[in-house]
């Protein structure tokens, strides 16, 4: 059964969300503050982590840091009040998967979750070889989050990061920009937003511009 981790200090809120998500079938454990979440999301048996901001001590972002530092690979899901575009954007750039204001609806939430979960495939971490992809001469570390071209490290940002594992794992298939807002993402943009052409620009100048080929009215595809 899915095992779900709620990050969060307001008791009535983890009720809640605890509630919702057992009657839909998922294994819940709460934590209400950074150091008590990382000794059990570092235990190695958490799915997804849904993650408040504003905890006690620590914060949610600082957990979030030394959690992906220390190679946690569930996906995140921030639930937090705060609505402001440097929240969101260090909270991305930390390595949540997925932002989602308060108040929200369960059932947004509930699809936030299956998605995340369809697309995560994040492995064991006893098993270092599964944690590898290798498309030509480019290595992806999804234990430690590092990436290598030719054997020279490339450091990449968690957004850059996650859409160029999304391209390896779909390498020679044209994908959409909106199916890559879908799996990188996971949210929706506004109608016209160009976010995923600015960070392929970024790979492009971080591994070569010959690797991500676009197909004019389609999107793009990966060329390993």
């Amino acid at each position: 059964m899915t095992h779900i981790l709620i990050v969060e200090d307001e008791s009535r809120i983890t009720d809640f969300l605890a509630k919702g998500l057992r009657a839909s079938g998922f294994t819940i454990t709460p934590a209400s503050n950074g150091e008590e979440a990382s000794a059990i999301a570092l235990d190695g048996n958490i799915d997804l982590m849904l993650l408040d901001l504003g905890l006690p001590g620590q914060g949610g972002l600082g957990l979030l840091q030394e959690l992906r530092g220390q190679g946690f690979q569930a996906p995140v899901i921030i639930l937090t009040a705060r609505s402001g575009i440097d929240d969101k954007v260090a909270g991305f750039e930390l390595g949540a998967d997925d932002y989602l204001t308060k108040p929200f609806r369960f059932e947004e939430l509930l699809v936030r979750i299956r998605a995340r979960l369809r697309t995560s495939s994040s492995p064991s971490t006893s098993d270092a070889q599964a944690a590898m992809l290798t498309a030509g001469d480019i290595v992806l570390d999804l234990r430690t989050r590092r990436v290598s071209v030719s054997g020279k490290p490339i450091d990449l940002s968690a957004r850059e990061f996650t859409l160029l594992e999304t391209f390896m794992r779909h390498p020679e298939q044209v994908l959409s920009r909106q199916h890559l807002l879908d799996l990188v993402w996971g949210y929706d943009y506004e109608p016209g937003s160009n976010v995923v052409d600015v960070y392929v620009g970024y790979l492009r100048k971080k591994l070569g511009s010959n690797r991500i080929e676009t197909v004019r009215g389609m999107g793009y595809r990966f060329v390993p």
